[in-house]
């Protein structure tokens, strides 16, 4: 069937009420000469580092001693010009938006502040290849079914999720606007696990299967912890002020002490919630308040009840020989 193109006259008209919202809902768009940090440019300086982080393992194979160094420094320079850029764009839209100033007025030079913090941001990466080789080697120590380091790097998406979260991190000390959650954010669509770039995570730390964690802002986890699926760390409420506004510089998420292991679905909640080092939070445990060092939580053991049901042809014949 051919389209009707008098329906199509209609589109103009269409096209002006739309363009109309933009006026009327303004505060979801977003349009002039302040262009914000791009996506895709995010997200391909994500996967330079990764590549940087876990050489041989991704992109780039043939890798050895004699040329290591070349990639390296290939991959260095295009992120220290990505990261300039994208910073800059970051920084210049916190101030004219978030802060409501004029960066004309202003007459900052945020492109060169962007580039103070990515270099900072990139002498941050020897440490943290050390940090992530604890997680790497906690997946494999905490995990019967894993075969070798090598398994852990290439299959596990918490360790993607860890990944992701411990770059977005150093970034997020560094003040850096947008950037830092628009990364976990695409590690938590790739992998279904959600940590905030603010939370604070101490090494070997192992998310085992992972779907459905969700680590909040303020929340701080020691050393050597171990979470299963479904876990949440996360806030009772949201507090807020005497205008009714939310209150976000106060934690509101809990503490996790060293050597915790945190089973399936537990949900532990408040800024005030503590869990003592080397605790056991078993599955589907609700807790908002502290445990002491040492403590197993568990949920009673539930009655289940069996009830057999009886096919109705059986019923039938049961019937029928009676």
């Amino acid at each position: 069937m051919a389209s009707d193109f008098r329906l199509k006259e209609q589109l103009p008209e269409l096209t002006d009420e739309i363009v109309g919202t933009y006026r009327e809902v303004g505060k979801i768009n977003h349009l002039g000469h302040c262009p914000l940090p791009r996506y895709d440019v995010i997200i391909a300086c994500l996967e330079d580092l990764k590549e940087i982080i876990y050489p041989g393992y991704r992109r780039r194979e043939g890798l050895h001693a004699g040329n290591v160094t070349y990639h390296v420094g290939d991959l260095v320079d295009g992120l220290h010009d990505k990261l300039t850029v994208q910073i800059a764009r970051a920084l210049l839209h916190e101030d004219r938006v978030q802060r409501d100033l004029d960066p004309c007025a202003e007459k900052v030079d945020y492109e060169a502040k962007g580039q103070a913090m990515a270099i900072d941001f990139l002498r941050r990466i020897p440490d943290l290849r050390r940090q992530l080789a604890t997680d790497v080697q906690a997946a494999y120590d905490g995990d019967p079914a894993c075969k070798s380091l090598d398994e852990v790097i290439f299959c596990y998406p918490g360790l993607e999720a860890i990944t992701v979260y411990r770059l977005a991190h150093e970034l997020y000390r560094l003040s850096v606007p947008f950037i830092p959650r628009m990364m976990t954010e695409w590690a938590h669509q790739k992998t279904g696990i959600d940590i905030h770039p603010g939370a604070n995570i101490g090494s070997h730390f192992f998310i085992d299967h992972g779907t459905g964690v969700v680590i909040g802002e303020t929340c701080d986890i020691g050393e050597h912890v171990k979470l299963y699926q479904g876990v949440t760390l996360g806030a009772l409420s949201f507090p807020t002020d005497s205008d009714g506004n939310i209150i976000r510089s106060m934690k509101r998420h809990p503490t996790i002490e060293d050597r915790v292991v945190v089973y399936a679905n537990a949900t532990i909640l408040g800024g005030k919630t503590v869990i003592g080092h080397d605790s056991v939070v078993g599955s589907s445990v609700w807790l908002t308040r502290s445990v002491k060092p040492h403590t197993t939580v568990t949920l009673e053991t539930p009655k289940l009840r069996e009830r057999a049901e009886v096919p109705d042809d059986m019923k039938a014949e049961a019937n029928y020989q009676i």
